[in-house]
């Protein structure tokens, strides 16, 4: 279901994928939305990634050059990331002004707690606490926080069903009630 509400954002928001982009872990959001926008494609992850261009962890990575990327594409990590102040303030140097941070993490969900690297869950976002913690580092103006689900997607996220085995309208309801996924877009 998330994965639903995650595309959903990043297609409406795809005109924001150009340029230079940096995206968490591999390419497939900057491939998926990107399109021909994209002259540059980045790669950030911690671990040994030959898709990588930098390595190293959110949120100090100081061989990330400022002012550098158009986008920023940051798909359910700050969960899994505990100075959340500092990555964001990280991503907002590395970014161009005017340039777009899209982030999106999940709501109401099962924790990852497989124990692997990686499986941190440190956070759980609401549309509120998000609002606080990305107008703490991007001017309030420039910040739009959304937030996606209802208790009908909310449970049937939980027990594990598709987003197709809902009909549209029970999908896109929104209900502030109910936060199954949370995302921001934040403008330098």
């Amino acid at each position: 279901m998330d994965r639903y509400y995650i595309d959903g954002f990043l297609a409406r928001h795809a005109a924001d994928i150009r340029g230079r982009v940096l995206e968490i872990g591999d390419r497939t959001y900057t491939r998926r939305f990107g399109a021909d926008r994209v002259i540059r494609s980045d790669v950030l992850d911690v671990k040994d990634n030959p898709q990588a261009t930098f390595h190293g962890q959110l949120p100090d990575v100081p061989q990330l050059p400022s002012e550098s990327f158009d986008c920023v594409l940051l798909p359910q990590t700050l969960h899994q990331i505990y100075e959340t102040g500092a990555t964001l303030r990280t991503l907002h140097r590395v970014l161009r002004p005017g340039g777009v941070l899209l982030a999106t993490f999940p709501g109401i969900t099962r924790l990852d707690q497989r124990g692997g690297p990686g499986d941190r869950w440190y956070w759980s976002f609401t549309s509120l606490s998000a609002r606080q913690l990305f107008t703490e580092v991007f001017p309030a103006g420039q910040v739009q926080i959304e937030a996606f689900g209802n208790v009908l997607a909310a449970v049937a996220a939980l027990h594990g069903l598709a987003a197709e085995e809902l009909l549209p309208e029970e999908r896109d309801h929104r209900d502030p009630n109910y936060e199954l996924a949370v995302a921001a877009r934040a403008v330098r």
